[in-house]
């Protein structure tokens, strides 16, 4: 079951946001703050598989989350997908499968993924969720995992979507995301685009080391540059994404 928030009117298309690995829907509240005065439709923001609210997958290759989040949302509906880092993969494997997509908005995705990056993430994937004694200590590691550290105040209640209470004698704390989410496979941009049939904006930080103008370069889309931003816009300053929107 993919958990999901909805917001805003029911006229013009459905605006979805799609958060990155190891975080949750809770990251873009900032921007969807913003939304009523700039946003004629509605917007549904889900928890990705395997993170926050929403069930683990048996897999979660872009494919099947594409897949699974597409199950969640209304079936009558255009969609404009945006989508942060891993979410902006996710986001063009459902425009390639949906006629209904009218754009792609894709920012912070990482594209340069050699043979030892893959390796590394699907290693991850096979260690166990660190338990932490207290709950302050996994909301550090949410932070921490979701890019947010330094960012955004531990204190704030909504990173309660990113941990989870480990039931039993001993207990502790741990982040809510399935460690099972760093294996997604080999993310392959040009093979995404080439399904995708509706226009497509690719975006980033010029201050993002994980995502570099040349990564973009010969991809055939539109790109734009928000200078002084990292890899987190939508939470560094999220009135720069809406005015991209």
């Amino acid at each position: 079951m993919i958990w999901t928030r909805t917001g805003g009117a029911d006229d013009g298309p459905l605006l979805v946001l799609l958060h990155g690995l190891g975080g949750t829907g809770e990251l873009w509240r900032g921007l969807e703050a913003l939304l009523p005065d700039a946003w004629a439709g509605g917007w549904v923001v889900p928890d990705l598989p395997g993170h926050g609210r929403s069930a683990t997958a048996s897999s979660y290759d872009f494919g099947v989350q594409a897949a699974l989040v597409a199950e969640a949302l209304p079936d009558d509906r255009d969609l404009v997908l945006v989508g942060h880092s891993m979410g902006g993969m996710v986001a063009l494997a459902m425009a390639g499968r949906l006629d209904r997509v009218q754009r792609v908005v894709g920012f912070s995705i990482k594209t340069y993924w050699p043979a030892p990056h893959v390796e590394g993430m699907r290693g991850q994937s096979l260690k166990p969720a660190r338990v932490f004694p207290t709950r302050e200590e996994a909301v550090e590691r949410y932070l921490l995992a979701s890019g947010l550290r330094g960012l955004a105040d531990p204190g704030a209640p909504e990173h309660a979507a990113g941990i989870r209470e480990v039931p039993g004698a001993d207990g502790g704390w741990r982040i809510a995301q399935d460690m099972g989410t760093f294996d997604f496979g080999v993310p392959d941009m040009p093979a995404l685009l080439d399904d995708v049939s509706c226009p497509v904006t690719l975006a980033r930080g010029s201050e993002d080391v994980m995502v570099r103008e040349e990564n973009y370069a010969g991809l055939g889309v539109e790109v734009v540059t928000w200078d002084g931003l990292g890899h987190n816009p939508h939470v560094e300053d999220p009135a720069a994404v809406v005015a991209l929107l």
